[in-house]
C-alpha cells in the first residue's frame, strides 16, 4: 500500500482490496467519481480586484449599530436578526429564534440558520445595502454540493448496510474488532446512524443537513494492523476544505448547554454511550477546527475537549478553546489513566470520572485583552462613573481621591485621640446616603456608641437636647443602608472575612469598614509574630476587596511619633505592606497642639487611581461630630510666628475662600517638598 500524506489526510490510496484497485478516494473504481472540479458558490458576489482587509469586532459592532441592526454578543460569535429571512417568516420567529445569523468576531463570516446562507463580512456588507424595495441582490446560499459528489454520496449510502443489522457473522465481528466497537451497543450505532460498506470494509458516517433534511456528504473510516496496534484512515466526500460536519449535531437539542468535543466519530460513540453526555466529533481530528462550525457551538455554556491521549491532541485541546472562548471550555488531560474515550470504554474505565477532572481552560486569574476592551471603553466612555460615588460633604476629597471606587483598599491613620472613628464615620455616612450599601465593623466601640455619634452627624445636631426630634430622625436613619457586624474586641481573620462575603452576598455590600486593625487582632501574640499576623490580615483584607469588587476602609494606629512631628505613609503601625497593598492612604493630621484645639486637615499621601495628592484641612464642630460643617461660632484669629520671625494671621474658618486657600497650598507642598510652607508655625 502507498500513503501520500498531506495535512494529516490520504491523498491517493493504492490497495488491493478483493481484487479491485482503490481509486483517488481510497475507493473501488466502480465508486470512485472522476477528476477533482472547481466550485462555485450559487449566485455568487463578482471577486474584488483588491485585496480584502481584515475585519475587527469593534468594526462589526459599529456597522451593526449604524444600520440599526440589534445584536447579541455570544462567546465567539455575534448574533443578529437575519436579513436573509423573508418578513413573514421572521415575523413568528421570537426570542432568540429570531437572531439566526451568527457573524464570527475574529474573520466576519456570517452563517444563517434558517436558510444556510453563508459567505464573507464583505458580502454580508453587500447583502444589506443592496436590500432595497425587497430586493435580495447578492444573497449567498449554502455551498451546495457538486452534483457529482451528490450522486457519489447517495451511491454509497445506498451500498452500506446498517452496522447494526449486519447479519453475525465472522465477517461482523472483525468488523467490529478492526474498529474497537466490541462494548458499542446497537442501540448507539442506531441513534448514530452508522453504516457499514462491505466492499471496502469501511464504516461509513453521515453528515446530515442541520435539521435532518438530507444528506450532504460521508466520511469513511477504514482500519489497517500495523504492527500491535491499528492505523486508521478516513476518506471524506467531499474533500476534507469543504467537509464541514460535526458528527452527532443532529442528536443535539435546544435545551442543551453542555457538550463534549472529542477527534474522532468512534470516541462521540463510546462517550455518549457511557455518559449519555451530547457529544460532537470535529470533521478534521486535531488538525484544524474550522470557524464555520463555530455558530453550531454557541449555544453551550460548557464545552469539554477530550480530544486523544498524546500531546498533540492536548496542544490542538488548548488551541481549540481559544476559538471557542477559554472561559467555558476544559480539557481532559492525556495520560495512562486517561487514553481516548473509546480506549477507555474498551478498558473499562470509568468515563464520567475523567470528565470530572478536566481541567479549566481559562484561569480566573489570567485575562486576555479582548475580554478587557469593553470595559475600557465603558471607562473612557464614563469618566465621572468611573470615578466612583462622590462625597456630598468633602468636596476637597473629591478633587484628590476623585470618587470611591468598588475593589479598592483604603488605609486610614491618625494620632491618637485625633478623631479617626469620628471623621471615618462621617466619610461613610457621606457615601452610606447616597446609597452605597456599608457594612461597619467597629471593634473599638460599642455599635450603641457608633450609631449614636453617625446618628448625630446625620441629624447635624446633637438630639439630647431635641429628644421630640428623635423619632423623626431615627427613622430616616433606619431607611439608610447601613449595617453593623457584631463583633467587638479580637476576632479571628476567617471569621470576619466569612461573615464579610456573607453580607456581600445577602446585602450587596459595597463598602467595609473595619475600625480599628490593632483592636481586631488582640494582644495576644508577641511583638515579632504580631507584624507577621498584620500583614497577613491586610493581605486578606486586599484580597477580598478585589474578588468581591467591595470598597475596604481599613483604619490602623500609627507607630509612636512625636507631638511635634507629622505623620508619613512610613508612620503606619507595622511593615510596609499595609502601605503597598493600598489603593488610598489618609492620614488626619492633628496640629492642635500648636495651632489650638480642633485645627486638623486630611492628607492624601497615595491615590493608585489618579495619582493627586495633597491636604485640605478640616475643621471639627462639636456640636454636630462633624468635620465637614463649621461651627457657627466664629473663632478667634491667632498670631503665629513663621520661621522668619514674621507675624502671619490665620483667617477665620467662617471667612469664605479661607479654606481652599490653605487646601491649595497645603496640595502645592505635598506636590513640591522643595517649596517653603507658609503655612507651617514655628517649632
Amino acid at each position: 500500500m502507498w500513503v501520500l500524506l498531506r495535512s494529516g489526510y490520504p491523498l491517493r490510496i493504492l490497495l488491493p482490496l478483493r481484487g479491485a484497485w482503490m481509486g483517488r478516494r481510497g475507493l473501488p473504481r466502480s465508486l470512485a467519481p472522476g477528476p477533482p472540479r472547481r466550485r462555485y458558490r450559487k449566485e455568487a458576489l463578482p471577486a474584488l480586484e483588491a485585496p480584502v482587509l481584515p475585519v475587527t469586532t469593534t468594526e462589526i459592532r459599529q456597522y451593526l449599530r449604524a444600520r440599526g441592526i440589534p445584536f447579541q454578543d455570544g462567546h465567539s460569535c455575534l448574533r443578529a436578526p437575519s436579513p436573509f429571512v423573508g418578513a413573514s417568516k421572521l415575523k413568528h420567529q421570537t426570542g432568540a429564534a429570531s437572531f439566526s445569523l451568527f457573524i464570527d468576531k475574529t474573520t466576519g463570516r456570517f452563517l444563517c440558520m434558517t436558510t444556510l446562507a453563508e459567505g464573507s463580512w464583505e458580502d454580508f456588507q453587500a447583502s444589506v445595502e443592496g436590500q432595497g424595495g425587497g430586493a435580495r441582490e447578492g444573497v449567498l446560499l449554502s455551498e451546495a454540493p457538486e452534483a457529482e459528489d451528490s450522486e457519489e454520496v447517495r451511491r454509497i449510502w445506498a451500498r452500506a448496510i446498517p452496522l447494526w443489522e449486519l447479519p453475525e457473522s465472522e465477517e461482523a465481528q472483525l468488523a467490529r474488532m478492526m474498529f474497537g466497537l466490541t462494548k458499542v451497543t446497537d442501540d448507539t450505532l442506531k441513534r448514530f446512524s452508522v453504516r457499514y460498506l462491505r466492499p471496502a470494509r469501511r464504516l461509513v458516517f453521515p453528515w446530515f443537513s442541520p435539521g435532518g433534511l438530507g444528506l450532504r456528504g460521508l466520511k469513511l473510516l477504514g482500519a489497517e494492523t500495523q504492527g500491535d496496534g491499528v492505523q486508521y484512515m478516513e476518506t471524506t466526500i467531499p474533500r476534507p476544505g469543504a467537509y464541514h460536519n460535526l458528527f452527532g449535531l443532529p442528536l443535539i437539542s435546544r435545551r442543551d448547554v453542555e457538550v463534549v468535543l472529542t477527534s474522532r466519530e468512534l470516541d462521540s460513540l463510546a462517550l455518549n454511550q457511557s455518559t449519555g453526555l451530547p457529544t460532537l466529533a470535529l470533521p478534521r481530528g486535531t488538525a484544524c477546527l474550522p470557524p464555520a462550525l463555530l455558530p453550531y457551538l454557541e449555544q453551550f455554556r460548557r464545552v469539554v475537549l477530550w480530544l486523544g491521549n498524546d500531546l498533540r491532541s492536548w496542544e490542538a485541546a488548548k488551541l481549540f478553546a481559544r476559538k471557542l472562548n477559554p472561559k467555558r471550555c476544559s480539557l481532559v488531560r492525556p495520560g495512562d489513566k486517561q487514553p481516548s474515550p473509546l480506549e477507555a470504554l474498551n478498558q473499562g474505565l470509568n468515563l464520567s470520572r475523567i470528565l470530572r477532572t478536566a481541567l479549566p481552560a481559562w484561569h480566573k486569574s489570567i485575562v486576555s485583552f479582548r475580554q478587557l476592551r469593553e470595559e475600557v471603553l465603558g471607562e473612557l466612555s464614563n469618566v465621572e462613573q468611573a470615578a466612583g460615588v462622590r462625597w456630598s460633604r468633602f468636596p476637597d476629597l473629591n478633587r484628590l481621591l476623585k470618587g470611591h471606587r468598588k475593589g479598592e483598599l483604603t488605609v486610614f491613620t491618625g494620632p491618637t485621640g485625633s478623631g479617626k472613628t469620628t471623621f471615618i464615620s462621617e466619610y461613610a455616612l457621606d457615601l452610606c446616603t447616597q446609597g452605597v450599601n456599608t457594612l461597619w465593623g467597629s471593634f473599638e466601640i460599642s455599635n450603641v456608641r457608633l450609631a449614636r455619634v453617625m446618628l448625630t452627624q446625620f441629624a447635624v445636631g446633637r438630639l439630647e437636647e431635641q429628644l421630640d426630634k428623635y423619632d423623626e430622625w431615627a427613622d430616616r436613619f433606619e431607611d439608610l443602608p447601613l449595617y453593623f457586624m457584631t463583633f467587638h474586641g479580637q476576632q479571628s481573620i476567617r471569621t470576619v472575612i466569612d461573615t464579610m462575603q456573607h453580607a456581600v452576598y445577602v446585602y450587596d455590600i459595597c463598602h467595609v469598614v473595619i475600625d480599628n486593625l490593632q483592636f481586631m487582632m488582640g494582644h495576644e501574640q508577641l511583638s515579632t509574630d504580631r507584624i507577621a499576623a498584620q500583614d497577613y490580615i491586610v493581605g486578606a483584607f486586599r484580597k477580598f476587596a478585589t474578588d468581591s469588587s467591595c470598597h475596604v476602609t481599613l483604619v490602623i494606629h500609627p507607630r509612636k511619633e512625636d507631638d511635634d512631628k507629622e505623620l508619613q505613609t512610613a508612620s503606619i503601625f507595622g511593615s510596609a505592606k499595609a502601605s503597598q497593598e493600598a489603593d488610598n492612604v489618609l492620614i488626619l493630621q492633628d496640629r492642635k497642639l500648636v495651632t489650638g484645639p480642633g485645627k486638623r486637615y486630611l492628607q492624601v499621601s497615595k491615590n493608585r487611581f489618579d495619582g493627586d495628592v495633597g491636604v485640605f484641612p478640616l475643621e471639627f464642630n462639636k456640636s454636630s461630630l462633624t468635620f465637614s460643617i463649621p461651627p457657627k461660632s466664629k473663632a478667634r484669629l491667632k498670631k503665629i510666628k513663621d520661621d522668619n520671625g514674621l507675624v502671619a494671621k490665620k483667617p477665620s474658618s467662617g471667612k469664605k475662600g479661607a479654606m481652599p486657600q490653605i487646601s491649595e497650598t497645603c496640595s502645592n507642598q505635598a506636590r513640591n517638598p522643595n517649596q517653603p510652607d507658609l503655612s507651617k508655625p514655628s517649632r
